[in-house]
């Protein structure tokens, strides 16, 4: 089998590559003088079995066409299976209709990537569960949950509560909470009247617990930090926030560095950028080892699922 890496998270595609013992194959994505994507792969791959390492994070749309054109190369390369491995699926938020005439993206995204010639998708901690049903090709979502909740007691002790920061991500919260054996706390958010600040509601008692806020994506912190700020009005002793994917857009790591979080754990489904790296109160936790495995049980046709058990 090949790994072959794109741009968009290079040093996770090296960190996969190391635990699989396994280099990657040559491979050149670059940009003519317009911003068009050129692809060459520099190695033979016919009959091979071959997993695109890519994100589709910012900039969105330039690392989308960059994995539908290295697997358009696969495919007239005569690769034997081209498996997208995706560790952050972009457009995930985009899975339903919240109007009238306005997109299902993630849907579309999803027909580009089966259209260009993916025969399976490997992605991580998908937004939306039923989104694996967009694909009409074998779909792996796997859950970074074993690693968070490995952290989680590692590093904090005492009375620890996990929290869902809306009702939404409950399923989620309560599977980390399960892990770890802790109690499950929701916050409920909402806003009264357009225009008006949002009111949060903590359901269930967090007082003099260590709260851990657990979510998918962090885009702007907003939510974050409000949570953050509402647990601690009704007494929770501490907050920290375990969150898959550090989208962290806009002002949002100062947002987070400024706020009352004790600590930000995300992980490297995303390349952080540099102001992610000296932030004080943000850590980056690797994947590398959990999407490596899933990979080289792919490649041998072993079960995947059984990762979670």
């Amino acid at each position: 089998m090949k790994i072959v890496a794109g741009n968009s998270n290079r040093p996770l595609a090296e960190a996969i590559s190391a635990y699989l013992n396994l280099p990657l194959a040559k491979c050149q994505v670059r940009r003519f003088a317009d911003m068009e994507v050129f692809v060459e792969i520099q190695e033979n791959v016919r009959g091979e079995d071959v997993f695109i390492v890519q994100s589709t994070s910012f900039p969105t749309n330039d690392h989308l066409m960059e994995l539908l054109i290295i697997t358009d190369a696969l495919r007239r390369s005569s690769a034997r299976r081209i498996t997208a491995v995706i560790p952050y699926f972009g457009y995930a938020r985009q899975d339903r209709k919240p109007g009238p005439r306005t997109p299902i993206s993630a849907k579309l995204v999803a027909n580009l990537i089966t259209n260009a010639g993916a025969d399976r998708v490997l992605t991580l901690d998908l937004h939306a569960g039923q989104i694996q049903g967009f694909f009409d090709i074998p779909t792996d979502n796997l859950f970074s949950a074993p690693i968070l909740a490995r952290d989680v007691k590692e590093r904090l002790a005492g009375d620890r509560m996990v929290v869902s920061p809306d009702v939404g991500g409950v399923v989620r919260a309560r599977a980390l909470a399960k892990r770890i054996d802790a109690p499950l706390a929701i916050v409920d958010k909402r806003r009264e009247r357009a225009g008006e600040s949002e009111v949060m509601n903590i359901i269930g008692d967090v007082s003099g617990h260590s709260c851990i806020l657990v979510d998918d994506i962090v885009d702007s912190g907003g939510t974050l930090v409000n949570a953050a700020e509402a647990l601690l009005a009704s007494g929770a002793k501490e907050v920290s926030a375990y969150i898959t994917h550090g989208v962290l857009s806009g002002g949002a790591v100062s947002r987070i560095a400024n706020s009352k979080l004790k600590e930000l754990v995300i992980t490297d489904s995303i390349m952080p950028t540099e102001a992610v790296k000296v932030a004080h109160n943000i850590r980056v936790i690797s994947i590398a080892q959990l999407i490596g495995e899933a990979i080289g049980r792919t490649a041998t046709e072993s079960s995947v699922s059984s990762l979670f058990d």
